[in-house]
């Protein structure tokens, strides 16, 4: 192969790794989604005390899917929540920054709104998308 040939290769290969590193990281790519109906059982704890933050409410509708084995006609399953460990890490998620709107968090603890959540490798997203 020519030097000018080795050259253009080296700089389409070069091109190739600048695109790569400008898209969106990986680690951030969505996994699915659920949704969820955060009915007036999903505001109290297992042993029955009121819950003061929307992370606990969409937590604890995740513990009853998926530990109490209850629900409401419109949540969905998720793969993601199953264990203890899980949902005290998705609990942390929903309290960053970004996870939910101030709106959002509010309609959550005055109400039984219908949520989707988006889940990412590295974050959680949570939207009003009924009443």
């Amino acid at each position: 192969m020519s030097i000018l040939g080795r050259s253009i290769g080296a700089a389409l290969a070069g091109a190739g790794v600048v695109a790569m590193l400008s898209f969106p990281a990986a680690a951030d790519a969505p996994l699915g989604s659920y949704i969820a109906r955060l009915s007036p059982q999903d505001h109290h704890a297992s042993d029955g005390y009121t819950l003061d933050t929307a992370a606990q409410v969409v937590r604890q509708d995740r513990a009853n899917w998926h530990k109490f084995g209850y629900g409401d006609a419109e949540d969905e399953d998720d793969p993601w929540f199953r264990s203890q460990n899980a949902r005290a890490n998705f609990e942390k998620m929903l309290n960053k920054p970004g996870a939910m709107d101030q709106a959002t968090r509010r309609a959550i603890l005055k109400g039984t709104p219908v949520v989707e959540v988006q889940v990412y490798r590295t974050r959680v997203t949570v939207n009003i998308i009924g009443y």
